[in-house]
């Protein structure tokens, strides 16, 4: 079985847990990075099917990291769904080349089909 790989980038802890417990238990490899600086070079060294990234976050933020995602050639296409408490949350996620958007707090139910939805075609 090729599980799929999924690295989530959040600063809040209990959520990253909770996220990486819900991803682990629906069989999805799980790869948590509480450092936004840190995403770009794990993105390049565990390439992973999708990734779950909080757009506020202290030093680098989340739609800054997914311009950055966009602008490298051998990852541009790759399945980003960004997650905020942000009311604007939404709009600047798209506006930085999200793929989805998952509202904070969230429902479980919908973020796992939200997630599920890219990776059926991968």
């Amino acid at each position: 079985m090729n599980r799929k790989k999924i690295l989530i980038c959040d600063d809040d802890a209990g959520i990253m847990d909770l996220m990486e417990i819900i991803l682990d238990e629906q069989g999805y490899h799980v790869i948590a990075e509480m450092d936004s600086l840190k995403v770009k070079l794990l993105i390049e060294k565990e390439c992973p099917d999708l990734v779950v990234l909080d757009l506020w976050m202290p030093v680098l933020s989340g739609d800054m990291i997914l311009q950055t995602i966009r602008g490298m050639p051998t990852f541009k296409n790759l399945p980003v769904v960004a997650v905020s408490a942000s009311n604007e949350g939404r709009k600047i996620a798209m506006a930085a080349g999200a793929t989805a958007f998952v509202a904070k707090p969230f429902d479980i139910d919908h973020l796992l089909e939200v997630i599920a939805r890219p990776l059926d075609y991968c």
